[in-house]
């Protein structure tokens, strides 16, 4: 039988990955506390449900994307939680960007309940989600993961099983922390190439094109040269994931200097008014501009 998907949050992630589940056949239902983000889905045949509880309800695999512990603990664990709905043998999965602890407390709960958990956050952005591009990154039970993978390959390039719960979120933390000195000191090199009277274009070309040149810096640097800042990821949610980066690292002995310093820019953008915009807005953090 094709299993019936429940998928509580759509925002720039879940809304992309929604749509995949749809394309693919999968009778889906869904949830998320602002219903007018949902009203795409249903008009493609997804089934609205009022609460996590309720989407829950039937679903053979419950997915979350939220962004952060303390919405994810509501989803999964609050008064109309999908785990209080969920049925004996459903597949919790939890693709948010999330604490290592948090995860390991949520795996304990879902086992309690009779289900079976995988933390699988993602690499990508809402590119990578709405064409089924996503990198699974996934902490749990191997088995579990072979079992939800017809699922999960609808979403994804790929999926990579890194070890038992809290493995795919120490990962993910690790992968954004990179992102977030990197979209950092790319900011700190815009201002100072236009602070200096620098040929911007010429500059940046050398950057991009050169040993810096990442994936990333090829597509932040052209935004923030544009100021364009739809969301491909937000920048708030950069400043939290650093916060958590942070934190699991100084768990482990290891102090992120680099993320502190990349932190005190990402705080300061939001101080000013671009939380809500994408991350390449941290740049306006230099040039003191706002919204």
């Amino acid at each position: 039988m094709t299993p019936r998907i429940a998928l509580i949050g759509l925002g720039t992630m879940g809304s992309g990955m929604a749509g995949r589940l749809l394309q693919a056949g999968y009778p889906l239902s869904v949830y998320n506390p602002h219903t007018e983000r949902a009203a795409a889905l249903v008009d493609r045949g997804a089934i609205l449900a009022s609460s996590p509880r309720g989407a829950a309800g039937n679903a053979d695999v419950i997915i979350a994307m939220v962004p952060d512990d303390v919405a994810s603990r509501d989803v999964w664990l609050g008064p109309n939680g999908a785990l209080h709905g969920a049925k004996a043998g459903a597949v919790a999965i939890d693709c948010s960007t999330l604490t290592p602890a948090w995860v390991r407390e949520l795996a304990a709960a879902a086992k309690q309940r009779g289900c079976e958990f995988l933390d699988a956050p993602v690499t990508g952005s809402r590119p990578q989600a709405a064409s089924g591009e996503l990198l699974f990154l996934v902490g749990g039970d191997a088995a579990t993961l072979e079992k939800v993978r017809p699922v999960l390959q609808h979403m994804s390039r790929d999926m990579v099983h890194l070890g038992p719960a809290g493995s795919g979120a120490l990962m993910k933390l690790i992968n954004n922390f990179v992102c977030g000195v990197q979209a950092a000191a790319l900011g700190e090199a815009m201002a100072t190439i236009e602070k200096s009277g620098l040929d911007r274009d010429k500059a940046v070309s050398i950057l991009a094109n050169g040993a810096p040149g990442s994936p990333l810096v090829k597509g932040v640097s052209a935004r923030m040269m544009e100021r364009t800042y739809e969301v491909f990821f937000k920048l708030r949610l950069m400043r939290k994931d650093l916060t958590y980066a942070s934190e699991e690292a100084a768990a482990h002995g290891v102090e992120l200097r680099t993320v502190a310093a990349a932190l005190g820019l990402f705080s300061q953008a939001c101080e000013l008014g671009w939380g809500d915009r994408d991350m390449s807005a941290v740049v306006e953090a230099l040039r003191g501009g706002r919204p």
